[in-house]
């Protein structure tokens, strides 16, 4: 059994690039029953979310020895490598663009003043102007670039009808809720990263002062030039393990949650993420500590901890290209995010699924023990909001399990571990133990609902 202590220590030598004296530690002791330790779910926690690994951020250093040292309880737990990988790390690479002057917009061959450019694309941008003429997204209109005056609809409905009409260029008209906007990212240009080799349609947005937003016309030429774009290239790593199964033509089941967060602060704050996500990297371990003890299940488990969501989504994204085994033979994907509250609209001890109503998965996890309830958040599309999505996109029976997803630590400082409920993270990994082990035993298929699979 390995100790809170050991487990620390682990995690030392990775930091200090120490050598682990000993080899790897002696298996969990095969049992049919297995129970949860809060001390163990600590130690995850302690060694994931602490001061050393500076929170952890996208992309970074801090990210790949999060990393390493996840793929090496992946190891010491007795998982193999992934069919097709020579170890337990895959890594890929994320380009940052950045500014290198201030941007221009002009309109029928005149400069723009008073332009803010709240999101760029990597690349200037030009074409005939269209004006909505409200701001249904409905009814918005066809053309690269669209000139937009928020009303008292969705300014985010707006931004996401945009992209899904292939706008290159949304201009919007100042208003509280843009200026609100504005404040929210900083008051500085947000520079969408991307995976290397991944085409990328991020949409443009501009907002512009009332006067000159009025002045616009319908057909313009309207051109946003983007002056001295440089390019950062920065690595993101995922840690994978697979637990074989006895019938290579069962399948596999993919256990998932991403193991970065937010890094540190310019002003030198560590934002930890103890809830976001270390807790849902959390439950990977001990699912993978629980099932490993026990006997080979019919179908194999992948275990992965991805790296880069916080930015995009990225280490996601990149395995679901990349996967170690046919997408067609993933029977589902269990997201953990965030599992470290308990949310006050669900039944005690219970992780809501996203997308519940979308496939028979999560009445089936339900009816075998798991403490698993529907969204009561629909309004807020957390389903598309996490690594299940990239997955489900591409057809895979895709979920995520969370707790309290709307908790007041989201994305602050006092993400740490002080503030987490041990016993209810512990509680709801038990509850997910047998449930778990049948899906992995049995003959039970994992099926969208008519009309649940996205994209279609």
């Amino acid at each position: 059994m390995t100790t809170s202590i050991g487990r620390r220590g682990l995690l030392l030598a990775f930091l200090l690039c120490l050598p682990i004296a000993g080899g790897a530690a002696a298996q969990e002791p095969r049992q049919a029953a297995w129970t949860v330790r809060p001390e163990w779910v600590r130690a995850d926690e302690e060694a994931l979310a602490g001061d050393a690994l500076r929170g952890r951020g996208s992309a970074t250093p801090d990210e790949a020895r999060a990393a390493s040292w996840v793929a090496a309880e992946f190891e010491q737990l007795g998982l193999a490598r992934a069919p097709g990988m020579d170890n337990y790390l895959q890594t890929a690479t994320v380009l940052q663009p950045a500014l290198g002057g201030a941007p221009v917009l002009t309109a029928g061959g005149r400069p723009i003043a008073g332009l803010r450019l709240l999101s760029a694309p990597t690349a200037a941008v030009g074409g005939r102007l269209a004006i909505a003429a409200s701001d249904d997204p409905a009814a918005f209109p066809a053309g690269d670039i669209v000139a937009l005056a928020p009303g008292s609809g969705s300014l985010r409905a707006m931004m996401r009808a945009a992209g899904a009409h292939h706008v290159r260029l949304l201009i919007l008209r100042q208003s509280a809720d843009t200026d609100r906007l504005w404040q929210q990212v900083g008051g500085a240009t947000h520079m969408p990263a991307f995976l290397e080799g991944e085409e990328t349609s991020s949409v443009a947005i501009t907002i512009l002062p009332a006067a000159a937003f009025d002045s616009l016309q319908t057909g313009q030429q309207v051109i946003l030039d983007l002056p001295g774009m440089t390019m950062t290239r920065r690595t993101t790593t995922n840690a994978v393990g697979f637990l074989p199964g006895t019938d290579p033509n069962a399948g596999v089941l993919l256990l998932s949650a991403h193991l970065d967060h937010l890094g540190v602060r310019p002003d030198g704050v560590i934002m930890h993420g103890a809830n976001d996500d270390a807790s849902g990297t959390t439950a990977v371990i001990e699912l993978a500590r629980a099932l490993a003890a026990g006997p080979r299940s019919r179908r194999g488990i992948i275990f992965v901890a991805y790296g880069a969501e916080e930015i995009g989504g990225f280490g996601s994204r990149y395995f679901g290209a990349h996967p170690p085994v046919p997408l067609t033979s993933i029977a589902a994907n269990i997201e953990f995010e965030m599992i470290g509250a308990q949310d006050p609209r669900l039944p005690a001890g219970s992780l809501m699924m996203t997308g519940y109503r979308r496939s028979n998965l999560g009445e089936a996890l339900q009816a075998h023990g798991g403490l698993v309830a529907d969204d009561p958040y629909p309004e807020e599309n957390f389903f598309q909001r996490s690594d299940n999505y990239s997955l489900a996109l591409r057809g895979v029976v895709a979920h995520t399990l969370s707790g309290w997803a709307v908790t007041p630590t989201y994305h602050q400082p006092t993400d740490t571990i002080a503030n987490l409920d041990i016993r209810f993270m512990t509680r709801a990994i038990q509850s997910l133990i047998e449930p778990m082990r049948w899906l992995a035993s049995s003959d039970f298929q994992p099926r969208w609902n008519e009309g649940g699979q996205p994209g279609r």
